[in-house]
């Protein structure tokens, strides 16, 4: 064998082992992509359950307001509406990526938390009220679920944080764009948005 064909199959040899070298770096960067992708789409449908569960009291919410407080019709009206509205919102996995989708989402969330704010001061005015059994149950659900959609939001942050700083990072930002994954949006914090709503009318 001549040295030029011991040096062609040392070469090969080399290529060879860079490629399987590459292949399982690739491999292990796309499990981890993955691994983390899916940690951020499940703490999202977290998010997206409490969200639904203080959407699924305010019919009945409404209702047991509306039983003492009938003439209130503009707050009312602007809770049932704030409702619809989220209620029409569908944010899919592949949004998760967009700032602006996301964003939107919040600012129509965030309406409802403020509707149903402006709600509860009313009730301030009605004493009968504030002791009905239905209304103090349904109040202690909200102050639940706006507590866990703090908590669940945060969550979804870090998920994103976690899942993002794998796709800026070496080596994972080496493969991230060939295999298509993409950095995710956050939750903006608002003004105050770190405590829930008080919504305690026990008083």
């Amino acid at each position: 064998m001549t040295k030029g064909m011991k040096a062609g199959i040392g070469c090969l040899a080399i290529i060879v082992i860079g490629a399987v070298i590459l292949g399982f770096a690739a491999w292990g960067v796309y499990n981890g992509l993955v691994t983390d992708q899916q940690k951020v789409e499940a703490q999202w449908a977290q998010v997206e359950n409490v969200y639904q569960r203080r959407a699924d009291l305010v019919p009945n919410l409404v209702a047991t307001v509306k039983g003492y407080a009938g003439h209130e019709s503009e707050v009312l009206q602007a809770v049932t509406e704030s409702r619809a509205k989220v209620g029409s919102m569908q944010m899919t996995p592949e949004m998760l990526s967009d700032p602006a989708a996301l964003q939107q989402y919040q600012e129509a969330q965030a309406g409802l938390g403020s509707a149903l704010s402006r709600l509860m001061l009313v009730v301030e005015r009605y004493p009968d009220l504030k002791a009905n059994q239905n209304f103090l149950e349904l109040q202690s659900q909200l102050e639940g679920t706006e507590n866990r959609i703090t908590v669940e939001r945060m969550r979804f942050n870090e998920a994103a944080q976690a899942y993002n700083t794998r796709v800026l990072r070496f080596p994972g930002n080496l493969f991230a764009r060939f295999f298509g994954f993409g950095e995710k949006a956050y939750f903006q914090s608002a003004p105050g948005s770190d405590k829930a709503p008080v919504v305690d009318f026990t008083n």
